[in-house]
C-alpha cells in the first residue's frame, strides 16, 4: 500500500490536509489525467474517512483538478485546450500589465524583495525538483504583483492559481524547458531593474507565450 499520501494530524482539519495532499499529488502527476480516483483506496492511502474523500473531492471538481465521469466516479480532469488558451491568455494579460507596473513605480526596496524571489527560483530550477520550482515560481509572481501594487489583479491569479500549476507543471517538466524559462525570467528581471516598462511587459508576455506553446503541444499530443 502506497502510504506516501498519509497525513500527519495537526491543527489543521483532516479534510484541510487532505485536500492539500491531494492537489499536490494531482500538480505533482502522482495521479494522472483521465486516471479514476477511487473512494476506499484513497480512504488507505491518506488515513481518513469515506465522507473526508468525498468533500476533498468535491472541492477539487470545483477548482477543475478533478471531473466525474458518467458511470465511472470521479476522475483527475483532463486539461481543456480551449479553457487552457484563456487561462494562458489572462496569464499573459495581468502579468505583463504587472511587469510594466513594477519597472515604472517600484521601490528599490520592493525591487530588492522581487530579486531575492528570484534567485530563489533560480535555485529551485537548479535543485532538478518540479514541486520547488512551482512554489518558488509562485512566490516570484506575488512579489511581482505586489511591487506592481496590482492586488486586485493577484487576486484574480491566485483564482486561477490551481490551474495555472496543473499546466504549469507540465511546462516544467517538459524537455529542455529549465534554461529557456531561466532566459526568459532574467529578461524579466533585467528590464524591471533598467526600469524600461515596455521591455519589461514584452518580456513577461513572451515567457507566457512561449509556456503557452509547450502547453498547447502536450495536450494535442495526448
Amino acid at each position: 500500500m502506497d502510504e506516501t499520501l498519509r497525513i500527519e494530524r495537526s491543527t489543521k482539519t483532516l479534510r484541510t490536509l487532505a485536500l492539500e495532499r491531494m492537489r499536490e499529488a494531482i500538480m505533482d502527476f502522482r495521479f494522472q489525467p483521465g486516471e479514476r480516483l477511487v473512494e476506499r483506496p484513497l480512504c488507505d492511502q491518506l488515513g481518513v474517512s469515506r465522507s473526508v474523500v468525498r468533500e476533498v473531492l468535491r472541492q477539487l471538481e470545483t477548482e477543475g483538478l478533478v471531473e466525474m465521469i458518467p458511470g465511472h466516479g470521479p476522475a483527475v480532469a483532463k486539461p481543456d485546450l480551449n479553457r487552457t488558451d484563456e487561462i494562458y491568455e489572462l496569464r499573459a494579460l495581468l502579468e505583463g500589465i504587472a511587469a510594466r507596473a513594477c519597472a515604472q513605480s517600484a521601490t528599490d526596496r520592493q525591487i530588492a524583495g522581487l530579486d531575492a524571489a528570484f534567485d530563489g527560483l533560480l535555485e529551485a530550477w537548479a535543485s532538478s525538483d518540479p514541486v520547488k520550482v512551482m512554489r518558488a515560481t509562485t512566490k516570484f509572481y506575488e512579489e511581482l504583483f505586489g511591487a506592481a501594487g496590482k492586488h486586485i489583479a493577484w487576486e484574480i491569479v491566485q483564482g486561477l492559481n490551481v490551474r495555472i500549476n496543473q499546466l504549469r507543471s507540465m511546462t516544467i517538466a517538459s524537455t529542455d524547458r529549465r534554461s529557456p524559462a531561466i532566459a526568459e525570467m532574467t529578461a524579466i528581471m533585467d528590464a524591471i531593474r533598467s526600469r524600461d516598462p515596455e521591455r519589461a511587459e514584452a518580456a513577461a508576455r513572451r515567457h507566457v507565450e512561449q509556456a503557452w506553446h509547450i502547453a498547447q503541444n502536450l495536450l494535442r499530443s495526448r
